[in-house]
This record gives C-alpha cells, sequence and structure tokens, in this order.
C-alpha cells in the first residue's frame, strides 16, 4: 500500500482524486507528468514505479538517403505529442558479440535516438545527468542493451541517458568526395558527430526532464570509453562536460585516429571493392544508393579492415595526443580504470604452453630487440607467474595501456583523477546456459563456435565484466549465477559512481576511501573485488617503457 500510496500522489496534490475513484482531471494530470516539452516537440514517456522512461528519443534527423556520410543534421519538430514507448532502431551491425542482447525495434540506418530515465516529478529539480555511450569496437552496440538500463542509476537520484551512434562504416568511412562536399572539408567521425550531437541535444533539454545541463558526466566502456576520451579532446563537446567515466580504453592507443589521408584511402579502397572507382560526386551518389545491408555486408568481409576515426580538422583540429599534451581536453574529475583479465594470456602465448620459455619466446616475436626490457617488466619464473604476466601484457597491450595514458595525462593537466582495477570475475554460468561458454572478451559462444572454443575459466575480470556491476543491473543479465559477493561489490561499485556523478568525487558514506591523484602525485589505485581497497600504483615502469610504441605520428607520403 505504500508504493501504491506514493505513485498516486502527484494526483492527490493535483486534485484529481475523488472518493469515487478517479475523475478525469486526474487521469489528464497523469498523461500530463508523463509528457515533457523538448525543443522539437511533446514528448509522452511511460512511467515505471516512480522512474518515468522516455525511450526512442530523436536527437538527429534520420541519416539516410542523402545523408549518409554526412555530419547528423537537426530533428524536424513535430506536431502533437510524440509516444517515446519503446526503444528505436540499433545502427547497422551484425550479430558479432555474444554477450549482446537488444531491446531495440530492428535494426536500421534510421538510429539516432536517445533513452532517457528520470526520477524527476517537476522539471525544476535539476539532477545530476550520466550520459552513458555503449561499447562494441565501433562495430555493434545499442542503448537499448539492459546492461546500461538506466533505472537503477535514476533510482539514485540521477537522470540516466543512453545514446545510438553510427558504427562501421556508416559512423567512420572517410572519402576524398566526402572531404569535399563538407562544409568543414571533413569526413569519416561520423559516429563521434553523433555522440556530439546527442550530447548537444540533452545539455539542451535535459532541465525539462529534471537534469541539470551544467552537470553532465559522460561515461562508456571499451568503444565507449574510447569515445568518452574522444568528446573531452573535440571542442565540439568539450565544454558541456563537467565530468568524465572511462571504463577499459581510450583513443590515446586503443582505436586511434589516423590521417585524414589515409582515412581516404582506405574509403576509396573499399569503394573500388563496391565497382565504384572514382572518387566524385557521382560516385558518393552511387554509394548513397547502394542498400545499407549491402554495404554492411561488404564491409564486413576479410581484408576490408576497421574503418578508423579521422585527424579531420573539425571533430578533431589535431591529433588527440597533442590535444591533451597541451591541456586542451575537458578540465574535468575523471574516473578511470580497466579490468584485471581484459585479454586472456594465450593471446601472447597462442597454442603454447605457460613456461617461462614459451613466454619468452613469445615477447622476442612481439618485441624483437626490446624483449629483454618487456621480460624485466613483465617478469615471470614459473607457470603461475607466466600466467599473470602474459595476462597483463595482453591486457595491457589491449586496452590497459591506452587507458592509463589517459589517467596520467589528466593527471598531469592537474585535474582530479580517481584510477581503478576491478578484479572480480564473473560467477559460474546458469546451469540452463547449456553448452554456452565465455568468449575472449567477455562475449558468451554457443553452438558449434563453443566447441572450438575451449577457453580456461577466467583468472580475473574478463572486458566488459564490470558493466553490469558499476549500473546496478545485475539482475538484468541472465546469463550468470549471481552470488551475494556479487551484489556486494555492485553496491560498492555503483556507490562510487553515482557519488562520482553528484558530487565528482566518487567517495562518500559506506564505501572505501578513494584516494585522488593529482598532478606530481603517486597514482593510487583503487582495487575493486569483494574486499575493496586503495593501494599504491605499481607498474607505472611498465606503462612508461610501452608509451614508446603508442601514439607515434604517422610516416610522411
Amino acid at each position: 500500500m505504500k508504493t501504491h500510496h506514493a505513485r498516486w500522489l502527484p494526483f492527490v496534490l493535483a486534485g484529481g482524486l475523488t472518493l469515487g475513484g478517479l475523475s478525469q482531471p486526474a487521469q489528464s494530470q497523469s498523461a500530463m507528468n508523463l509528457q515533457v516539452k523538448t525543443a522539437n516537440g511533446m514528448l509522452e514517456g511511460v512511467e515505471n514505479s516512480g522512474i518515468r522512461e522516455f525511450k526512442g528519443v530523436p536527437f538527429a534527423a534520420p541519416p539516410v538517403g542523402d545523408l549518409r556520410w554526412r555530419e547528423p543534421q537537426p530533428v524536424k519538430n513535430w506536431e502533437g505529442v510524440r509516444k517515446a514507448d519503446h526503444f528505436g532502431p540499433r545502427a547497422m551491425q551484425l550479430p558479432i558479440f555474444g554477450d549482446m542482447n537488444f531491446r531495440s525495434d530492428g535494426v536500421s540506418e534510421d538510429c539516432l535516438y536517445l533513452n532517457i530515465w528520470t526520477p524527476a516529478r517537476t522539471g525544476n529539480e535539476k539532477l545530476p545527468v550520466l550520459v552513458y555511450y555503449y561499447g562494441g569496437g565501433f562495430m555493434a552496440g545499442d542503448g537499448s542493451e539492459p546492461r546500461y538500463d538506466g533505472e537503477s542509476m535514476a533510482r539514485h537520484g540521477i537522470v540516466a541517458v543512453t545514446v545510438n551512434y553510427r558504427l562501421g562504416v556508416f559512423g567512420f568511412m572517410a572519402h576524398p568526395a566526402l572531404t569535399k562536399e563538407s562544409p568543414h572539408q571533413a569526413s569519416g567521425n561520423y559516429g563521434y558527430l553523433d555522440q556530439s550531437a546527442a550530447l548537444n541535444w540533452v545539455h539542451e533539454n535535459i532541465a525539462a526532464f529534471g537534469g541539470d545541463p551544467d552537470k553532465i558526466t559522460i561515461a562508456g566502456e571499451s568503444a565507449g570509453s574510447a569515445s568518452v576520451s574522444a568528446q573531452m579532446a573535440s571542442p565540439l563537446s568539450r565544454d558541456l562536460i563537467a565530468a568524465a567515466i572511462g571504463e577499459s580504453g581510450s583513443v590515446l592507443g586503443t582505436l586511434p585516429a589516423t590521417s585524414l589521408s589515409a582515412g581516404e584511402e582506405q574509403g576509396v579502397a573499399f569503394a573500388k571493392t563496391l565497382g565504384v572507382k572514382k572518387a566524385n560526386a557521382k560516385a558518393l551518389a552511387e554509394l548513397r544508393a547502394m542498400p545499407a545491408q549491402q554495404l554492411l555486408e561488404e564491409s564486413s568481409k576479410p581484408g576490408v579492415g576497421r574503418f578508423s576515426s579521422t585527424v579531420d580538422g573539425y571533430f578533431f583540429p589535431k591529433a588527440p595526443i597533442d590535444i591533451y599534451k597541451a591541456g586542451e581536453q575537458a578540465q574535468v574529475p575523471l574516473l578511470v580504470g580497466w579490468n584485471s583479465q581484459e585479454m586472456p594470456y594465450q593471446v601472447v602465448l597462442g597454442q603454447e604452453a605457460p613456461t617461462p620459455a614459451n613466454f619468452k619466446a613469445a615477447v622476442e616475436k612481439l618485441y624483437a630487440d626490446n624483449a629483454a626490457e618487456i621480460l624485466k617488466r613483465y617478469a615471470a619464473n614459473d607457470e603461475e607467474s607466466v600466467k599473470w604476466a602474459a595476462t597483463d601484457l595482453a591486457s595491457d597491450r589491449f586496452i590497459g595501456f591506452s587507458t592509463w595514458k589517459w589517467s596520467d595525462m589528466q593527471a598531469q593537466a592537474g585535474q582530479p583523477v580517481y584510477r581503478y582495477m576491478y578484479a572480480r570475475p564473473r560467477p559460474e554460468m546458469r546451469p540452463e546456459m547449456g553448452d554456452a561458454v565465455a568468449g575472449l572478451a567477455g562475449g558468451v559462444v554457443r553452438g558449434e563456435e563453443a566447441k572450438k572454443q575451449k577457453t580456461p575459466p577466467a583468472m580475473g575480470a574478463v572486458h566488459s565484466a564490470e558493466i553490469e556491476y558499476a549500473m546496478g543491473n545485475l539482475p538484468t543479465n541472465r546469463v550468470y549465477d549471481w552470488q551475494p559477493e556479487d551484489y556486494k561489490v555492485s553496491e560498492i561499485m555503483q556507490t562510487f559512481f553515482v557519488n562520482f556523478i553528484k558530487t565528482g568525487d566518487p567517495n562518500g558514506l559506506g564505501v572505501p576511501q578513494w584516494p585522488v591523484t593529482k598532478k606530481g602525485g603517486n597514482a593510487q589505485v583503487m582495487h575493486i573485488d569483494v574486499e575493496t581497497g586503495a593501494a599504491a600504483e605499481q607498474h607505472r615502469d611498465r606503462y612508461l617503457f610501452l608509451d614508446q610504441f603508442y601514439n607515434q605520428p604517422e610516416p610522411a607520403k
């Protein structure tokens, strides 16, 4: 009864509840509580036990037809009330990651929608805002994934937003003809531009949903984390950000931007595989006339490669590393970290047994003349230590280094940085999962693929394992048999996130003290597990040495 009364309280206050039941004014008030006026028109959401949800909200025009491979264009205003009661379509993608499941309205180029969860009732609350970018290697993912659901964050007093953006060939293909037609003389980076357009939409409209436009924290995991570091670097977004959260990855080493000319060359080469040999306006018309599914499938064939972001002179005025070196990124607090097993040791050792001799041979193959220095920093003298050294090296090469570099550069810029190492392994899968096995980077593999992939049990927290814990969404993932310890870890990690989103500092009641890392100070790392606590950074020498292999200027042509 308590919950029942709480849900009807707004209507009692509005005078619409009578002894005989609900009068017509109460029904009108009910609709009004779910309606919000945005710059483009009226939206009507739904309510879930006190949390208002607005799904499938357009923040840019559909990037179809002549708008394919153009910067996002403004939404056209609508008349009347637009229902915002279901997720919009997800960006064009293939089902390449087994840990993704969607609630979206299919797959489409028409994908530029965001979703809002808010506990606010009046629009005057000025609550902190979280804008979350999904991961998926810029090839897959969607704001409808249950692990990113914003309801739990909203129950902690935060307006939570998930954002869709274009992926793959649709999100990042550059081409000389695209550069020529662009008002900014830029091409590629359409996915990043979508994220920026969504951030601008949130800044303009979120007050109507009870959010504070001056208190926006952007966050993401993997490609989403790289996106956060990119938005911090871009002049199109950096002034809209109050704080940032990065979970595993940054553009300072992982999925880095390439030169515009290199991106254009890849775009021309891809167009030729489709029979489009020229690089002019007619060629663009041909490419834009092709079915989206054809482009998706052709771009996913072996040998095509990943479409990288570009230093286009517009979203990125210069290379991201140079923006950070100059201190021109968003000067905001950063909560950032990665997981204890971002990649397994087999990525370094292959099929070889984890012996010191095999590890030495693998490192020599990877690093040649620098192998001795790597072996000094990733020391191992027996099978168990080889497993951990190779795991650390594989994880650092994949994503650990770039995340460290980002945290270090933000601290050197004089901003407060809170760094974590997430170490809680996922529990066993639920019995009903049958023959499913864990993939290399946290996904779930079934069927014939599962028979081929005999990955041993995880030694630590795999890539993407922390998402449900941080967002308070363990119940949305029915793959794993969550234990009381998992809920304990989730409560601690989500509390850190909630505190940080609200104040720019993860510290508060009920969580261990998290020391801040500042310019010139020794980094302190919060180790998040069943037993959570901070400790001094132990492996700075590794990252300083690895630095020479990343963020190098491209050779002149």
